[in-house]
């Protein structure tokens, strides 16, 4: 029997057609269901996205503090989503560093930004930057850099792997990203609820002490990633050393908050958290 195979029961109760699941804990990998099926994996992309924007600072391309869009509102804005801009379209709703303003709009500027700034498309740059490199090699940007990658659970193992020992970018930046910027921000976390403090790394949600949430009540302050509308989540507890990655298409709203903090407080019991 699988160390995890109550969570692997409760997974065999929700009410999705199919999922894809995948926990790392301490050089091990667990997989529950097809981890080559590929998906569209909706806001997961955020991440994805915010560290090719990553890449492209290290690499000189970028700067965080680079001038992008509004007047006030830089790089460093739209991957916290402090830029000012709406879920979506392109006028801004209120200043840069007023309030944590949920954005796919702010990451839709970044990528032209990066575009402007390298001279490659950015569906090419994300591609070269961190897809290619991590060998994830059934992941495509097929879209909006904010909700549109396409990948599955194996290739995102790679990306955490990646999270949890840095290749592609310095572990400085990495550190940098994965900490509350512009710490003090309230703001909204789109289908839970307010929160003030709203925590928020460059491009990564942070837990903190956001309640209720979509990560189990085991999980730490510390714990980073980010969820899909579409049904999709991935997080990073550093403190207890365990990942997990969930895929399915069966929209969060409609069974999110019911099903997924049992599910990861499960997970970390199972890991003796």
């Amino acid at each position: 029997m699988s160390l995890l195979q109550p969570a692997w029961d409760l997974a065999s109760t929700w009410p999705v057609s199919e999922c894809s699941i995948a926990v790392l804990h301490r050089g091990d990998t667990h997989y529950f269901g097809d981890s080559q099926r590929v998906q569209r994996i909706a806001s997961v992309s955020k991440p994805l996205a915010a560290y090719a924007a990553l890449i492209a600072v290290e690499e000189g391309s970028i700067r965080l503090d680079d001038a992008v869009g509004q007047t006030d509102c830089t790089v460093k804005h739209l991957l916290a989503h402090a830029g000012g801009y709406p879920f979506e379209g392109a006028l801004p709703v209120g200043k840069p560093g007023a309030k944590r303003i949920y954005s796919n709009s702010g990451f839709e500027l970044l990528a032209q930004h990066v575009e402007h700034s390298t001279g490659i498309a950015f569906v090419e740059y994300i591609d070269d930057a961190v897809f290619a490199p991590l060998g994830m090699h059934g992941t495509t940007l097929r879209g909006s850099c904010a909700k549109d990658i396409y990948s599955c659970a194996a290739d995102l193992t790679l990306f955490i792997e990646e999270l949890n020992s840095p290749i592609l970018l310095a572990r400085e930046t990495l550190n940098e990203a994965i900490a509350p910027v512009f710490p003090e921000l309230s703001g909204i976390l789109p289908g839970i609820g307010s929160f003030d403090p709203c925590p928020w790394g460059l491009g990564f949600e942070i837990r903190g002490h956001k309640d209720p949430h979509w990560t189990g009540s085991r999980n730490s302050a510390s714990t980073f990633g980010h969820f899909g509308g579409i049904g999709t989540f991935l997080w990073i507890d550093p403190v207890a050393d365990v990942s997990c990655i969930m895929l399915s298409e069966h929209e969060f709203d409609e069974w999110g908050m019911k099903y997924w903090p049992a599910f990861s407080d499960t997970v970390l019991s199972c890991l003796g958290r």
